[in-house]
């Protein structure tokens, strides 16, 4: 059975990850959706931790 995110990532040990754009289900993570056009660069300011 798979574990949980939380139990999986060590945010000690590896405090960097690599988060690439893409979509799962037509559901975009930032870019632009080819098809319809609407953009959802949005959402990259919420991937964005502010240290100040």
């Amino acid at each position: 059975m798979p574990k949980p995110r939380e139990h999986q990532v060590s945010l000690e040990a590896t405090p960097y990850y690599h988060c690439v754009p893409g979509c799962v289900r037509r559901a975009f993570l930032c870019g632009t959706d080819y098809d319809t056009g609407e953009s959802y660069e949005h959402h990259r300011s919420w991937l964005k931790k502010s240290d100040t």
